[in-house]
């Protein structure tokens, strides 16, 4: 039986490190430094800044992360894929929300990971990339094959369908009166992933506070104890 050659990886992978916290940036380009097969060619500090670096030093790989100011992740990720295709954007980031990762592969990144992730793990992840694969980390992974999982009709006839299942949970909780960090233990996530989720949901809702949101919710039938 004959087996396909495995794709190679370009020797170099070149990275451009995108951050708006300079330690974690630093640390990371340092992290990535001692790779023998990565070779770090820039920092940036926010979307504007990356598109500019991408476009001067092509990379083989953009290490974005999401929430910057000025200009975000995901602005940048569309503009650096839809100017360099070449180019691999894998998301490194806080957020773990199934908005923000399918939102993130619409504009063509091809990878997402975590912040949690250790050396080896990102180490691993831009090799795959630079073959031209889609890396997940094991939870977003998860996340993943969950929502596909769930067929679009059972989708559909929840509540609020236009939220995902996470932002729904937590919805949910909200409208039982638990705080983020109530709901953040309970989720085994951080609390700023919750503030960030909490944000989206009122939005989605154009829910003026919790409390209009809680109202809604309790409305629709959440917060009741045969909800989980």
């Amino acid at each position: 039986m004959s087996h396909s050659a495995p794709t190679p990886v370009p020797v170099p992978v070149t990275v451009l490190v995108v951050d708006d916290h300079p330690v974690f940036r630093a640390g990371m380009a340092t992290v990535l430094a001692d790779l023998p097969d990565v070779t770090v060619v820039g920092e940036a500090s926010d979307g504007a800044e990356a598109v500019t670096a991408a476009d001067r030093l092509r990379p083989t790989i953009v290490l974005m992360d999401l929430r910057m100011p000025n200009v975000n992740g995901l602005e940048a990720t569309a503009r650096i894929t839809t100017a360099h295709p070449g180019i691999a954007v894998l998301i490194l980031t806080m957020d773990e929300d199934e908005d923000s990762v399918f939102a993130a592969l619409r504009v063509g990144a091809r990878g997402y990971l975590l912040k949690e992730s250790n050396g080896a793990d990102v180490h691993r992840a831009l090799l795959g990339v630079a073959r031209g694969e889609a890396v997940f980390g094991p939870r977003i992974a998860q996340r993943v094959l969950t929502h596909f999982a769930t067929p679009p009709a059972a989708r559909s006839a929840l509540p609020f369908p236009h939220l995902t299942d996470r932002e729904r949970e937590t919805l949910d909780l909200i409208s039982r009166g638990l705080d983020n960090a109530s709901i953040a233990r309970r989720l085994s996530l951080s609390e700023k992933t919750i503030r960030n989720r909490v944000s989206d949901v009122l939005a989605k809702l154009h829910a003026r506070s919790r409390t209009e949101a809680a109202a809604l919710a309790r409305d629709a039938g959440l917060g009741h104890p045969h909800h989980s």
